[in-house]
């Protein structure tokens, strides 16, 4: 008797399985059904975003803070929390004037990332500009045949950093990213990244693909800023917090040897950048452990602190807690 009730309830489970996975599998067809549907009704309004003059995509920006801002505040909890902890000596006038000015930036960075679909190479590199030093160093650099590590954080706009240097610099340019879990959009920014000649490299094949590319001059970008696993991370003081920072663009650094050059987007007025490069070491299996990351996470937090409101401050940076030692 036990027999036959342990078989009849193993036929059950099994079939619950596979009742259980069919359901998962319709659902999963028809979640790509709606995200494809989503992405081709939103592709013309993309697009016509895209071909607006500047002046006209900053008063759609100004429409869509006044949403995102006043409407629906998004993760302002998150954006003021972050702006008091990392500025305790600020008045509280002064974190919301912050606030504020981040999310004007926040919306404008938005609109002009869909511009990189249509937007031509001169005015490109006239709203987003090299200085004569960064376009000398990295031509110095592909001179004398070496590739190198740019390390950047979300600060600025770092996606027309790299159209510009991919139209001015002569290696070829790879940029470390995250691939968007809908293939459809996924596909329009890989289209608008590389719309200059830029290549992406999928994070987890980072070092496998630099491998495959070390006889090349090229230059590969790493945002650096993110929130690594606490286990794994350099923990370093960063903002007045305690903070975990991704040690691979070092590690990868040391392993190929490159020359590490640390990359500043700063925003001059509305639609303007100016980008500098600043070379933090030509020889990284020389250097410390842990040397490298703290140069350029310091470097960075000296950006955010002369234009504070050019960072992503709604970024979950300090969600992880340093592990106890045990």
């Amino acid at each position: 008797m036990s027999r036959f009730f342990h078989g009849y309830y193993e036929k059950c489970s099994l079939r619950h399985i596979f009742t259980f996975s069919i359901i998962l599998f319709e659902v999963s067809k028809t979640c790509a059904t709606l995200s494809a549907i989503a992405y081709y009704l939103l592709l013309p309004l993309i697009y016509t975003l895209s071909l607006l003059p500047f002046r006209v995509l900053y008063l759609v920006s100004d429409a869509v803070y006044v949403l995102l801002y006043y409407v629906m505040g998004y993760r302002k909890k998150v954006v003021l929390q972050n702006l008091r902890n990392s500025f305790p000596e600020k008045s509280e006038a002064e974190i919301n004037r912050i606030c504020k000015d981040f999310y004007h930036y926040l919306c404008d960075l938005f609109l002009e990332t869909f511009k990189t679909l249509t937007i031509s190479k001169t005015t490109m590199i006239k709203h987003c500009a090299f200085t004569p030093a960064t376009v000398e160093l990295f031509n110095k650099l592909e001179a004398e045949k070496k590739s190198a590590v740019l390390v950047m954080g979300h600060k600025g706009n770092w996606e027309w950093a790299g159209n510009t240097f991919s139209i001015l610099c002569r290696q070829q340019l790879y940029v470390i990213y995250h691939p968007l879990a809908n293939k459809h959009f996924n596909g329009l920014m890989y289209r608008m990244r590389t719309r200059f000649g830029t290549k992406l490299i999928a994070m987890q094949d980072t070092f496998r693909d630099m491998v495959q590319n070390r006889d090349e001059v090229n230059a590969t970008a790493f945002i650096a800023d993110q929130a690594p696993q606490p286990k794994t991370a350099q923990w370093l003081n960063f903002l007045h917090q305690d903070t975990p920072v991704f040690k691979g663009t070092e590690k990868i650094a040391q392993k190929m040897n490159y020359p590490v050059v640390y990359v500043t987007v700063q925003r001059e007025k509305r639609g303007y950048y100016t980008v500098t490069a600043e070379l933090l070491t030509a020889t990284p299996a020389e250097e410390k452990d842990g040397a490298i990351t703290a140069a350029h996470t310091r470097k960075l937090e000296e950006d955010i602190v002369s234009q504070p409101a050019t960072w992503l401050w709604s970024h979950k940076r300090w969600k992880h807690k340093r592990p106890a030692v045990v």
